[in-house]
């Protein structure tokens, strides 16, 4: 029972939100914004408009691998969403722009969530080996340890999780108010935006779902 509760009902809300986010943006990328404007311009203008000017925008490959890096303040948008003119391709484009913004305003949920990518990163890559690890071992003192560890990987995914939670739900609040505001996009156009970037934030809440079910399932195994 603790497994279908903490494991599969969260496998199955990311299934949804992955399958979510999918039908959102392919809906969305084939409808063309009204002024035609790009995604890397969308950016440039909504940063523009928060006064940062020292950030590159970059177009790089892939689907849907677009993100702000703070370290070398590099704006990286997928080649769709760079040249293309799409409401999907505005709403991303502008919502990493919003991560821009936050940086450049010291948003504390950013500055706690970049904090804590090296220790997550560490914790993710030593997973697989601690599991492994606690199969092989089975029982005993060596198990329990690994069960241990775990449990303490799984407590920093989640934490990270969490606090990523409203670091995306601000950058899409900010990248909708300035689409309109700066008149990249009507209002009657904003649909495509918010369903494209609603859905994305639901992947979030499914990550964060996921590993806090894993938690959960260790700490109930641990229990037992």
């Amino acid at each position: 029972m603790n497994f279908l509760i903490f494991i599969i009902i969260p496998l199955l809300i990311g299934l949804y939100a992955q399958a979510k986010v999918s039908g959102a943006y392919s809906k969305n990328v084939q409808i063309r914004s009204r002024r035609g404007i790009t995604g890397a311009e969308a950016a440039r203008r909504v940063m523009s408009s928060a006064g940062i000017d020292d950030v590159d925008i970059v177009e790089i490959e892939g689907h849907l691998t677009d993100h702000y890096n703070p370290t070398n303040k590099t704006l990286a948008l997928s080649r769709e969403n760079y040249r293309g003119t799409s409401l999907a391709a505005l709403g991303v484009a502008a919502h990493e722009a919003g991560h821009a913004i936050q940086d450049k305003e010291a948003y504390a949920p950013l500055k706690t969530r970049m904090a804590l990518v090296p220790i997550t990163q560490l914790a993710s890559s030593i997973l697989p080996i601690v599991i492994f690890g606690g199969f092989v071992l089975f029982g005993g003192a060596s198990g329990i340890l690994c069960m241990e560890i775990c449990i303490v990987i799984y407590l920093i995914m989640t934490v990270f999780q969490l606090v990523t939670l409203p670091v995306e739900y601000n950058a899409s609040a900010r990248a909708k108010a300035r689409l309109q505001t700066l008149g990249i996009l009507d209002e009657d156009e904003m649909y495509g935006v918010n369903e494209t970037l609603d859905a994305a934030a639901l992947t979030y809440v499914a990550a964060f779902v996921s590993s806090l079910g894993w938690l959960l399932y260790m700490l109930a195994s641990r229990r037992d």
